[in-house]
Protein backbone atom coordinates (compact mmCIF):
# COMPACT_ATOMS: atom_id res chain seq x y z
CA UNK A 1 0.00 0.00 0.00
CA UNK A 2 1.36 3.36 -1.00
CA UNK A 3 1.47 5.83 1.87
CA UNK A 4 0.33 9.28 0.88
CA UNK A 5 2.46 12.14 2.17
CA UNK A 6 0.70 14.18 4.85
CA UNK A 7 -0.38 17.62 3.78
CA UNK A 8 1.15 20.21 6.05
CA UNK A 9 -1.10 22.82 7.57
CA UNK A 10 0.12 26.25 6.62
CA UNK A 11 -1.16 29.27 8.46
CA UNK A 12 -2.42 32.17 6.38
CA UNK A 13 0.27 34.82 6.45
CA UNK A 14 -0.61 38.32 7.56
CA UNK A 15 0.48 41.35 5.57
CA UNK A 16 1.42 43.12 8.80
CA UNK A 17 2.32 46.45 7.24
CA UNK A 18 -0.96 46.66 5.35
CA UNK A 19 -2.95 45.49 8.37
CA UNK A 20 -1.40 48.22 10.55
CA UNK A 21 -1.87 51.06 8.07
CA UNK A 22 -5.41 51.40 9.38
CA UNK A 23 -4.04 52.33 12.79
CA UNK A 24 -1.58 51.11 15.42
CA UNK A 25 -2.32 48.42 17.99
CA UNK A 26 -1.18 48.87 21.57
CA UNK A 27 -1.40 46.51 24.53
CA UNK A 28 -0.24 47.15 28.08
CA UNK A 29 0.64 44.73 30.89
CA UNK A 30 1.55 45.17 34.58
CA UNK A 31 4.82 44.21 36.23
CA UNK A 32 5.05 42.39 39.58
CA UNK A 33 6.77 41.88 42.91
CA UNK A 34 7.16 38.30 44.06
CA UNK A 35 7.81 35.79 46.78
CA UNK A 36 9.22 32.33 45.98
CA UNK A 37 10.47 33.24 42.51
CA UNK A 38 12.80 30.72 40.81
CA UNK A 39 10.51 27.93 42.05
CA UNK A 40 8.52 28.61 38.86
CA UNK A 41 11.44 27.20 36.85
CA UNK A 42 10.78 23.54 36.09
CA UNK A 43 14.32 22.60 37.15
CA UNK A 44 13.10 23.28 40.69
CA UNK A 45 9.34 22.68 40.60
CA UNK A 46 9.53 19.16 39.14
CA UNK A 47 11.89 17.56 41.70
CA UNK A 48 10.08 19.44 44.49
CA UNK A 49 6.59 18.36 43.37
CA UNK A 50 5.98 16.38 46.55
CA UNK A 51 6.20 19.64 48.54
CA UNK A 52 3.54 21.49 46.53
CA UNK A 53 5.75 24.21 44.98
CA UNK A 54 4.22 27.61 44.38
CA UNK A 55 5.16 31.23 43.71
CA UNK A 56 3.28 34.30 44.92
CA UNK A 57 3.22 37.51 42.94
CA UNK A 58 1.50 40.86 43.20
CA UNK A 59 0.79 42.74 39.97
CA UNK A 60 1.61 46.45 40.10
CA UNK A 61 0.04 49.07 37.87
CA UNK A 62 3.48 50.06 36.61
CA UNK A 63 2.56 49.07 33.10
CA UNK A 64 4.62 48.21 30.05
CA UNK A 65 2.92 49.34 26.85
CA UNK A 66 3.82 47.77 23.51
CA UNK A 67 2.66 49.47 20.33
CA UNK A 68 3.07 48.08 16.81
CA UNK A 69 2.74 50.24 13.73
CA UNK A 70 3.62 49.96 10.04
CA UNK A 71 7.23 50.23 8.85
CA UNK A 72 9.39 49.60 5.80
CA UNK A 73 8.52 46.34 4.07
CA UNK A 74 10.87 43.51 4.88
CA UNK A 75 12.19 45.25 8.02
CA UNK A 76 11.51 45.02 11.74
CA UNK A 77 12.38 47.90 14.06
CA UNK A 78 12.24 47.94 17.85
CA UNK A 79 12.42 51.09 19.99
CA UNK A 80 12.43 50.97 23.79
CA UNK A 81 13.12 53.58 26.43
CA UNK A 82 16.52 52.96 27.98
CA UNK A 83 17.85 51.06 24.95
CA UNK A 84 19.26 52.04 21.57
CA UNK A 85 16.71 51.46 18.80
CA UNK A 86 17.55 48.65 16.39
CA UNK A 87 16.24 47.35 13.10
CA UNK A 88 17.04 44.36 10.95
CA UNK A 89 15.79 42.56 7.89
CA UNK A 90 12.92 40.26 8.82
CA UNK A 91 14.22 36.82 9.67
CA UNK A 92 17.78 38.03 10.31
CA UNK A 93 17.48 39.83 13.65
CA UNK A 94 19.78 38.51 16.40
CA UNK A 95 18.07 37.13 19.48
CA UNK A 96 21.17 37.59 21.66
CA UNK A 97 20.60 41.31 21.74
CA UNK A 98 19.34 43.77 24.35
CA UNK A 99 16.03 43.82 22.42
CA UNK A 100 16.31 40.21 21.29
CA UNK A 101 13.13 39.01 22.98
CA UNK A 102 11.08 41.50 20.99
CA UNK A 103 12.73 40.40 17.74
CA UNK A 104 12.21 36.75 18.66
CA UNK A 105 8.52 37.37 19.28
CA UNK A 106 8.21 39.16 15.94
CA UNK A 107 9.96 36.23 14.25
CA UNK A 108 7.50 33.78 15.81
CA UNK A 109 4.67 35.65 14.09
CA UNK A 110 6.68 35.96 10.88
CA UNK A 111 6.22 39.70 11.18
CA UNK A 112 7.87 42.19 8.83
CA UNK A 113 7.14 45.78 7.92
CA UNK A 114 6.49 46.60 11.59
CA UNK A 115 7.85 49.06 14.13
CA UNK A 116 7.56 47.90 17.75
CA UNK A 117 7.58 50.62 20.43
CA UNK A 118 8.03 49.65 24.08
CA UNK A 119 7.31 52.10 26.90
CA UNK A 120 7.57 51.07 30.53
CA UNK A 121 6.50 52.84 33.72
CA UNK A 122 9.17 50.89 35.62
CA UNK A 123 12.95 51.43 35.33
CA UNK A 124 14.77 49.31 32.73
CA UNK A 125 16.09 46.01 34.11
CA UNK A 126 14.46 46.61 37.46
CA UNK A 127 13.74 42.91 38.21
CA UNK A 128 9.99 43.54 38.07
CA UNK A 129 9.41 41.22 35.11
CA UNK A 130 9.16 44.07 32.61
CA UNK A 131 10.75 42.26 29.65
CA UNK A 132 8.43 39.26 30.02
CA UNK A 133 5.46 41.62 30.41
CA UNK A 134 6.52 43.32 27.17
CA UNK A 135 6.71 39.96 25.39
CA UNK A 136 3.26 38.95 26.64
CA UNK A 137 1.87 42.32 25.53
CA UNK A 138 3.51 41.95 22.11
CA UNK A 139 2.04 38.47 21.66
CA UNK A 140 -1.39 39.90 22.49
CA UNK A 141 -0.85 42.82 20.10
CA UNK A 142 0.03 40.53 17.19
CA UNK A 143 -3.03 38.43 17.98
CA UNK A 144 -5.15 41.57 18.05
CA UNK A 145 -4.01 42.41 14.52
CA UNK A 146 -4.88 38.88 13.40
CA UNK A 147 -8.34 39.23 14.94
CA UNK A 148 -8.81 42.62 13.32
CA UNK A 149 -7.88 41.06 9.98
CA UNK A 150 -10.30 38.18 10.53
CA UNK A 151 -7.50 35.61 10.71
CA UNK A 152 -7.83 34.52 14.34
CA UNK A 153 -10.51 33.57 16.82
CA UNK A 154 -10.79 34.93 20.35
CA UNK A 155 -7.66 34.87 22.47
CA UNK A 156 -7.38 33.27 25.90
CA UNK A 157 -4.93 34.41 28.55
CA UNK A 158 -3.47 30.98 29.25
CA UNK A 159 -2.39 30.56 25.63
CA UNK A 160 -0.78 34.00 25.59
CA UNK A 161 1.17 33.35 28.80
CA UNK A 162 2.43 29.95 27.69
CA UNK A 163 3.31 31.20 24.23
CA UNK A 164 5.25 34.20 25.58
CA UNK A 165 7.09 31.93 28.02
CA UNK A 166 7.97 29.39 25.32
CA UNK A 167 9.37 32.10 23.05
CA UNK A 168 11.45 33.58 25.87
CA UNK A 169 12.82 30.26 27.05
CA UNK A 170 13.68 29.21 23.48
CA UNK A 171 16.10 32.12 23.07
CA UNK A 172 17.25 32.82 26.64
CA UNK A 173 19.85 30.08 26.84
CA UNK A 174 18.79 29.29 30.44
CA UNK A 175 15.62 27.80 31.97
CA UNK A 176 12.93 30.42 32.52
CA UNK A 177 10.05 30.63 34.96
CA UNK A 178 6.41 31.37 34.21
CA UNK A 179 5.46 33.88 36.88
CA UNK A 180 6.27 37.08 34.99
CA UNK A 181 4.08 36.20 32.02
CA UNK A 182 1.23 35.09 34.28
CA UNK A 183 1.28 38.27 36.34
CA UNK A 184 1.31 40.27 33.10
CA UNK A 185 -1.64 38.36 31.62
CA UNK A 186 -3.88 38.05 34.69
CA UNK A 187 -2.92 40.87 37.07
CA UNK A 188 -4.10 40.65 40.68
CA UNK A 189 -2.52 38.91 43.67
CA UNK A 190 -2.07 35.21 43.10
CA UNK A 191 -0.35 32.06 44.24
CA UNK A 192 0.72 30.02 41.24
CA UNK A 193 0.89 26.32 42.07
CA UNK A 194 3.30 24.54 39.72
CA UNK A 195 2.10 21.22 38.33
CA UNK A 196 3.97 18.46 36.54
CA UNK A 197 3.13 15.66 34.07
CA UNK A 198 1.18 13.48 33.54
CA UNK A 199 -1.38 16.25 33.94
CA UNK A 200 -1.77 18.64 31.04
CA UNK A 201 -1.80 21.83 33.09
CA UNK A 202 1.34 23.78 33.94
CA UNK A 203 -0.10 25.75 36.83
CA UNK A 204 -3.09 26.25 39.08
CA UNK A 205 -4.05 29.81 39.92
CA UNK A 206 -5.17 30.72 43.44
CA UNK A 207 -6.36 34.30 43.92
CA UNK A 208 -5.19 35.45 47.35
CA UNK A 209 -6.87 38.87 47.37
CA UNK A 210 -10.23 39.61 45.78
CA UNK A 211 -10.48 42.36 43.19
CA UNK A 212 -12.59 44.40 45.63
CA UNK A 213 -9.87 44.22 48.30
CA UNK A 214 -6.80 45.04 46.20
CA UNK A 215 -6.65 48.69 47.27
CA UNK A 216 -6.56 47.63 50.93
CA UNK A 217 -3.23 45.93 50.33
CA UNK A 218 -1.46 49.04 49.03
CA UNK A 219 -0.71 50.68 52.44
CA UNK A 220 1.06 47.48 53.49
CA UNK A 221 3.71 47.60 50.74
CA UNK A 222 6.77 49.60 49.69
CA UNK A 223 8.75 49.11 46.48
CA UNK A 224 12.18 50.66 45.94
CA UNK A 225 14.46 50.75 42.92
CA UNK A 226 18.02 50.54 44.25
CA UNK A 227 19.46 52.44 41.28
CA UNK A 228 21.45 49.55 39.84
CA UNK A 229 20.07 47.38 36.99
CA UNK A 230 19.97 43.65 37.54
CA UNK A 231 21.12 40.70 35.44
CA UNK A 232 18.81 37.86 36.43
CA UNK A 233 20.35 35.20 34.18
CA UNK A 234 23.61 35.31 36.17
CA UNK A 235 22.11 34.61 39.60
CA UNK A 236 19.37 32.32 38.32
CA UNK A 237 22.00 30.46 36.34
CA UNK A 238 24.05 29.88 39.48
CA UNK A 239 20.99 28.71 41.40
CA UNK A 240 20.19 26.25 38.62
CA UNK A 241 23.75 24.91 38.50
CA UNK A 242 23.88 24.56 42.27
CA UNK A 243 20.55 22.73 42.33
CA UNK A 244 21.28 20.26 39.53
CA UNK A 245 24.66 19.46 41.10
CA UNK A 246 22.90 18.49 44.33
CA UNK A 247 23.68 21.57 46.43
CA UNK A 248 21.18 23.43 48.63
CA UNK A 249 18.32 20.99 48.08
CA UNK A 250 17.19 21.40 51.69
CA UNK A 251 17.33 25.20 51.34
CA UNK A 252 15.07 25.14 48.30
CA UNK A 253 12.65 22.86 50.11
CA UNK A 254 12.58 25.45 52.92
CA UNK A 255 11.88 28.20 50.36
CA UNK A 256 8.88 26.21 49.11
CA UNK A 257 7.59 25.96 52.67
CA UNK A 258 8.15 29.68 53.31
CA UNK A 259 6.26 30.59 50.14
CA UNK A 260 3.29 28.38 50.97
CA UNK A 261 3.06 29.91 54.45
CA UNK A 262 3.42 33.42 53.01
CA UNK A 263 0.46 32.74 50.68
CA UNK A 264 -1.69 31.73 53.62
CA UNK A 265 -0.72 34.75 55.71
CA UNK A 266 -1.38 37.10 52.80
CA UNK A 267 -4.76 35.52 52.18
CA UNK A 268 -5.68 36.06 55.84
CA UNK A 269 -4.16 39.58 55.94
CA UNK A 270 -1.68 38.58 58.64
CA UNK A 271 1.00 41.00 57.49
CA UNK A 272 3.39 40.69 60.43
CA UNK A 273 3.50 36.92 60.01
CA UNK A 274 3.96 37.34 56.26
CA UNK A 275 6.87 39.70 56.95
CA UNK A 276 8.58 37.18 59.25
CA UNK A 277 8.40 34.33 56.75
CA UNK A 278 9.57 36.63 53.94
CA UNK A 279 12.65 37.50 55.98
CA UNK A 280 13.39 33.82 56.55
CA UNK A 281 13.18 33.18 52.79
CA UNK A 282 15.52 36.10 52.13
CA UNK A 283 18.05 34.77 54.67
CA UNK A 284 18.15 31.45 52.82
CA UNK A 285 18.81 33.11 49.49
CA UNK A 286 21.57 35.27 50.93
CA UNK A 287 23.29 32.21 52.33
CA UNK A 288 23.28 30.59 48.90
CA UNK A 289 24.23 33.75 46.97
CA UNK A 290 25.36 36.69 49.14
CA UNK A 291 25.47 39.07 46.16
CA UNK A 292 21.68 39.05 45.68
CA UNK A 293 21.88 42.26 47.74
CA UNK A 294 24.39 45.07 47.27
CA UNK A 295 25.41 47.47 50.06
CA UNK A 296 22.40 49.76 49.61
CA UNK A 297 20.01 46.82 49.38
CA UNK A 298 21.43 45.37 52.59
CA UNK A 299 20.83 48.69 54.37
CA UNK A 300 17.23 48.86 53.15
CA UNK A 301 16.61 45.28 54.24
CA UNK A 302 18.06 45.88 57.71
CA UNK A 303 15.98 49.03 58.18
CA UNK A 304 12.82 47.15 57.23
CA UNK A 305 13.53 44.38 59.72
CA UNK A 306 14.19 46.82 62.55
CA UNK A 307 10.73 48.28 61.97
CA UNK A 308 9.06 44.86 61.91
CA UNK A 309 8.63 44.61 58.13
CA UNK A 310 9.67 41.92 55.72
CA UNK A 311 11.99 42.95 52.86
CA UNK A 312 12.99 40.98 49.82
CA UNK A 313 14.54 41.20 46.37
CA UNK A 314 12.28 41.10 43.35
CA UNK A 315 13.04 38.42 40.80
CA UNK A 316 16.57 37.06 41.17
CA UNK A 317 17.99 40.20 42.75
CA UNK A 318 21.52 41.37 42.09
CA UNK A 319 20.21 44.89 41.49
CA UNK A 320 16.81 46.14 40.43
CA UNK A 321 14.15 46.44 43.14
CA UNK A 322 13.38 45.51 46.72
CA UNK A 323 9.95 45.36 48.25
CA UNK A 324 8.68 45.40 51.81
CA UNK A 325 5.51 44.23 53.51
CA UNK A 326 4.14 44.89 57.00
CA UNK A 327 1.35 46.38 59.04
CA UNK A 328 0.26 49.74 57.58
CA UNK A 329 1.48 51.85 60.53
CA UNK A 330 4.87 50.14 60.42
CA UNK A 331 5.19 50.75 56.68
CA UNK A 332 4.45 54.45 57.29
CA UNK A 333 7.42 54.59 59.68
CA UNK A 334 9.66 52.68 57.28
CA UNK A 335 9.06 54.95 54.28
CA UNK A 336 11.13 57.99 55.45
CA UNK A 337 13.93 55.66 56.57
CA UNK A 338 14.11 54.12 53.11
CA UNK A 339 14.08 57.56 51.51
CA UNK A 340 16.97 58.62 53.72
CA UNK A 341 19.00 55.54 52.81
CA UNK A 342 18.26 55.84 49.09
CA UNK A 343 19.52 59.43 49.09
CA UNK A 344 23.01 57.88 49.06
CA UNK A 345 22.50 56.87 45.42
CA UNK A 346 21.21 59.35 42.87
CA UNK A 347 19.33 56.81 40.75
CA UNK A 348 17.58 55.09 43.67
CA UNK A 349 13.95 55.94 44.36
CA UNK A 350 10.63 54.67 45.65
CA UNK A 351 8.15 53.45 43.07
CA UNK A 352 4.40 53.99 43.22
CA UNK A 353 2.51 51.12 44.81
CA UNK A 354 -0.79 50.70 43.04
CA UNK A 355 -2.40 47.31 42.51
CA UNK A 356 -3.16 46.13 38.99
CA UNK A 357 -6.45 44.31 39.06
CA UNK A 358 -6.35 43.90 35.29
CA UNK A 359 -3.62 42.15 33.37
CA UNK A 360 -3.29 42.58 29.61
CA UNK A 361 -5.24 45.52 28.28
CA UNK A 362 -5.76 46.59 24.67
CA UNK A 363 -5.38 50.37 24.64
CA UNK A 364 -7.30 52.83 22.53
CA UNK A 365 -5.59 54.60 19.63
CA UNK A 366 -5.08 57.89 21.50
CA UNK A 367 -3.25 56.09 24.29
CA UNK A 368 -1.38 54.02 21.71
CA UNK A 369 -0.14 57.13 19.95
CA UNK A 370 0.86 58.72 23.27
CA UNK A 371 3.06 55.70 24.05
CA UNK A 372 5.04 56.33 20.87
CA UNK A 373 5.59 60.05 21.40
Amino acid sequence: MKIQPRKEHREVQVDWRKALEGGPVAVSAPCRVDMGGTIDIRTFSYPLQHLGPCTVNIALDLRTTVRIGPYTRGRVKVSSRGFTSAEFSAGHAPFRHSLGLMFATAAFFHAQGVHIHVESDSPPRSALGGSSAAAAALVRAFMEVRQRDGLAASVDGRSIALMAHAIEESVAGVPCGYQDQLAAVYGGVNAWHWLAPPGRQVYRREALVSSRSLRRLEPHLLVAYVGVPHESSDINGRWVQQFVSGKYRREWADIVGCTRRFAGFLRRREYSAAAAVMNREMDIRRRMTPDVLDRLGAKLTSAARRQGCGARITGAGGGGCLWAIGEADVVVRLKPLWLQIMAERKEARLLEVKMAGQGLRVEDEDRAQKSAD
